[in-house]
């Protein structure tokens, strides 16, 4: 008898079936990303407070801080800042060290799923490296928030790993710890806005 093919496919709470080596748009749904991202934790967890620190809540600060950084962007790319961890609904939170141990097989996945999922959001299945890059400063600073408010990282530690940040433009920003159902509601909101001003 063959060995059998191991299953490649999560179920989700929507009843679709994602297959993780051939992602379609047709089975990504943003109910299934807001419930999965407002349960991954970052920073493996290890945060201060009484709730995790979630995956959606950082999207949600991050799209906050790209629109801070480059004012006048276009709606599409609030969405793209939204999103840009959107496949760890399915493959969770690796920390940096993890991903660099497992190679270049998580990029990979990580791209098919990002790729479904803009499609299925009227995206470019990949964005321009130049967006890519700004939402990637902006998630630098929401993880310099995260280290020095809530992750113990001193501020001249933060300042090595994720460069110095503009007090001015954080002016007004505090790390948030939610239960998810509330997290999980604002993400869905702020995407169905983000999607209606398309």
């Amino acid at each position: 008898m063959p060995p059998k093919t191991p299953r490649a496919w999560q179920r989700m709470l929507s009843g679709r079936r994602l297959d993780l080596l051939d992602p379609t748009p047709v089975d990504v749904e943003i109910e299934d990303i807001a419930h999965g991202l407002a349960f991954v934790a970052r920073w493996n967890g290890q945060t201060a407070g009484d709730f995790a620190y979630s995956v959606a809540e950082h999207s949600l600060l991050v799209e906050e801080l790209f629109g801070r950084m480059y004012p006048g962007q276009p709606t599409k790319w609030h969405l793209a800042a939204l999103l840009h961890d959107a496949p760890e609904y399915v493959i969770g939170d690796m920390i940096s060290p993890v991903k660099a141990a497992v190679g270049p097989g998580y990029d990979d996945l990580d791209k098919r799923l990002t790729a479904a999922i803009h499609i299925r959001f009227g995206l470019p299945a990949a964005i321009p490296v130049k967006v890519k890059r700004q939402i990637k400063r902006a998630d630098k600073v929401s993880a310099w928030m995260e280290a020095t408010q809530i992750a113990g990282f001193t501020e001249a530690e933060a300042n090595k790993f994720f460069g110095k940040v503009d007090p001015a433009l954080i002016d007004g920003l505090t790390i948030r710890l939610r239960p998810p159902v509330e997290v999980r509601g604002d993400f869905t909101a702020r995407h169905q806005t983000l999607l209606n001003a398309l």
